[in-house]
């Protein structure tokens, strides 16, 4: 199992209440043009987190396997599962889904597929995709140079950050894609934004996976740090963060 597993241990209520929603309204229709997205495919949701764009697909009528192996963020996903009656949440890996093979029409994967063993993931993706089927990728987060708060943001975090310099890696995976989908490619980006209170703000940075938690010896200072950064840039009581959505669909080689 990746170490990658186990990095959002204890911030799946914050990341599943704080982090941005995937643009569903914006999302569907691309996918309904790119890969005749209808509600009768059946998706695996890889690294499902705590089911953000598992809901995109079962607002559109899909049948869901959240695939998600942190056992948080897994229990936080199944809760969704009352709603979602069309919604399986299973304990496992990108690398090894436990799925059968050739048993799904989509793959799909948010804000996930940088943290995947490539080498081991892509040929599991083969494995259980049916013939002339879709890889679909979702990338949601604040845009890093939008303006001064971000450029100030970035610096706060490679400051406090345990790993920043690998996790920023990942941030710009939809920039690669073309060397996985050898077949058709499509990619559209969505911007958006967020007003964020101090509270919501703070909870919000909890849940990215390189920030100290308040169990951390350098926490105090950290949030420190980021209630006075936040006091620089916010107007009234709110502080505007901009953000961009990348979508990508292809298909594997």
């Amino acid at each position: 199992m990746s170490s990658n597993t186990h990095r959002f241990t204890g911030r799946a209520e914050d990341y599943d209440r704080y982090r941005q929603r995937y643009p569903a309204a914006e999302i569907l229709p691309h996918l309904h043009e790119w890969c005749g997205l209808t509600s009768q495919r059946i998706v695996a949701d890889i690294g499902a987190g705590t089911g953000m764009l598992s809901e995109v697909f079962l607002n559109n009528g899909n049948h869901v396997i959240a695939i998600e192996p942190n056992e948080e963020m897994r229990s936080v996903c199944a809760k969704l599962e009352v709603q979602w009656p069309a919604l399986s949440v299973v304990n496992a890996t990108a690398e090894a889904t436990t799925l059968a093979d050739h048993s799904v029409d989509i793959i799909a994967a948010g804000r996930a597929f940088h943290w995947f063993n490539q080498e081991l993931a892509i040929p599991e993706f083969r494995r259980i995709l049916k013939p002339e089927s879709w890889v679909v990728l979702a990338s949601l987060g604040r845009l890093q140079d939008a303006d001064e708060q971000a450029l100030a943001f970035e610096q706060l975090l490679h400051h406090f950050g345990t790993d920043y310099k690998y996790v920023r890696s990942g941030y710009r995976v939809h920039e690669e894609m073309e060397e996985i989908f050898r077949g058709a490619f499509y990619q559209a980006s969505i911007e958006g934004q967020q007003q964020l209170d101090w509270m919501s703000y703070l909870r919000q940075t909890l849940s990215l996976s390189m920030v100290p938690l308040p169990e951390d010896p350098r926490y105090a200072a950290f949030e420190e740090a980021l209630r006075v950064h936040f006091e620089r840039f916010a107007r009234g009581d709110e502080l505007t963060i901009f953000s961009k959505c990348w979508i990508t669909a292809g298909r594997l080689d």
